[in-house]
């Protein structure tokens, strides 16, 4: 048996501040001083279109990289709200010492458009470690095609930067759709890519211009057969590609990644739920009916503090004693013991003791 000291450390000085995370406390000398939490703070801004800005930001120590094309959640307070977004590092993959974002501000964005009207130099925000698998393969022996749409660049783009930065010599077409070519926020880059690489072959196509939006003709002499394709962008597009290479080139390998929202998950849809939870403070139990902690406590006749219900507020953090839980929108379990959790975001697998 490996006994970890930081962990255990930590986990007796989170116990004796409680109620809270010992981040909370930690974040009132220094946000970037972290004990558990992910952070990054921002140390570069740009706003390389009317409709982007350009983050470069330092994470703290915890960060573990990134693979091309995966994603991390950004954690952004507006108004004493914290709001998460998915955004995608357009860097090369690997443990950078930056993380680059390149954020579109979307009519109906609220983060992304607070994010390129306010995003300064010095702000510091909260991060998730990279998730997803929009990745390249292990060993790409097959041309590659990257496909993608408006802010979907950034994926495609750190895929191309690491197919570059590991010397890939095979094929590589690279199609970018953006309404216009002011539009394109690595327009540069990508030309000076195509020149000096003979194995790239670089497209700008512009859906408000004579090329409109993606016609099978686009693909006319692409090179997709047992191609690997990436696809990332609005849903039109990517399901028009998807659509289109699965009739005219069935032996290309398609893959797509989309931020849709994944379907909340409460247990194990094929088993009931089980077990007893137990309030240890005010020495309350209840049987496991599978619904969220903060949803039992509630039927329970407890009033434990709460605010949203959707997991970013952070008001309604408890101690779970002992037990196992899953986070009902990751689908993520966690046994680990006397450990600070979100009660509207998790519900009991089995027996629970919780101090509520």
């Amino acid at each position: 048996m490996t006994i970890r000291l930081p962990e255990v450390v930590g986990s007796i000085v989170e116990a004796g501040l409680s109620p809270h995370p010992v981040d909370r406390y930690l974040e009132l000398l220094d946000p970037m001083i972290t004990w558990r939490d992910l952070r990054a703070k921002v140390v570069e801004v740009s706003r390389p279109t009317p409709r982007t800005v350009r983050l470069t930001l330092a994470p703290t120590r915890q960060w573990r990289g990134h693979r091309a094309g995966q994603f991390i959640q950004l954690k952004v307070v507006i108004d004493g709200v914290r709001h998460v977004r998915c955004f995608s590092p357009a860097n090369a993959q690997g443990r950078s010492e930056t993380i680059e974002l390149t954020i579109t501000a979307h009519d109906d964005g609220f983060v992304s458009t607070y994010l390129r009207d306010n995003a300064r130099v010095g702000d510091v925000y909260g991060l998730e470690q990279a998730d997803g698998d929009f990745v390249l393969p292990d060993d790409p022996s097959s041309p590659i095609v990257l496909v993608s749409g408006g802010s979907g660049v950034t994926p495609t783009l750190s895929m191309l930067r690491t197919l570059v930065a590991s010397e890939h010599t095979g094929p590589i077409t690279f199609v970018h759709y953006a309404r216009t070519p002011d539009d394109v926020a690595y327009a540069t880059e990508l030309g000076a890519l195509a020149a000096v690489h003979p194995n790239i072959d670089v497209r700008l196509r512009y859906t408000r211009g004579p090329d409109g939006h993606f016609v099978p003709e686009h693909f006319d002499d692409v090179a997709v057969d047992d191609a690997d394709v990436f696809v990332c962008g609005p849903t039109t597009l990517m399901d028009a590609i998807t659509d289109h290479l699965g009739d005219a080139h069935p032996t290309a390998r398609i893959h797509s990644e989309s931020f849709r929202p994944a379907p909340l998950v409460v247990g194990d849809p094929d088993e009931p739920a089980s077990g007893e939870l137990t309030f240890t403070t005010s020495g309350r139990s209840a049987t496991n009916d599978g619904r969220t902690i903060l949803d039992q406590a509630e039927s329970a006749g407890l009033s434990p503090a709460s605010g949203c219900r959707m997991g970013i507020c952070f008001s309604c953090v408890a101690t779970k004693q002992s037990g196992c839980t899953r986070n009902v929108l990751t689908g993520d379990t966690d046994t680990e013991a006397d450990k600070q959790i979100q009660l509207c975001i998790n519900a009991p697998v089995g027996d629970v003791e919780i101090e509520v």
